[in-house]
């Protein structure tokens, strides 16, 4: 598979809501995204960096394609989903419905030279 899902460290709830611990280690940067429905974003891939996600509302079809062999697959991901994709793995984006993530850079974008992203 050119995606793995992941489980989360753990949760907690009570009457006062809920804790979802996502990692406690192994990523560099975090990002809060939200996109609208009918939007599509990425089309890319990292040379230097694994990307994980967490969805935490909405729905979207994300297609990967392995940039070495050309193998390719598609998941429709939705609230609660988390999954990390490695390098060199494109992926694209079509979001079904108006959504929430938490994305995460095991070394981060900027580097030296420029961005870590390649159409």
């Amino acid at each position: 598979m050119l995606i793995e899902f992941l489980k989360t460290d753990f949760e907690f709830e009570d009457e006062r809501g809920k804790l979802t611990q996502l990692i406690h280690n192994g990523y560099k940067q975090v990002n809060y995204i939200t996109t609208k429905q009918g939007v599509l974003r990425g089309n890319h891939y990292h040379k230097n960096n694994e990307e994980a996600f967490y969805v935490i509302s909405g729905e979207f079809k994300l297609e990967l394609t392995d940039i070495a062999t050309n193998e390719q697959e598609t998941h429709t991901l939705k609230k609660g989903d988390f999954f990390v994709i490695k390098r060199n793995i494109s992926h694209s984006f079509n979001f079904t419905k108006d959504t929430e993530l938490i994305s995460m850079y095991s070394n981060g974008v900027e580097e030296a030279g420029g961005k870590d992203i390649y159409s």
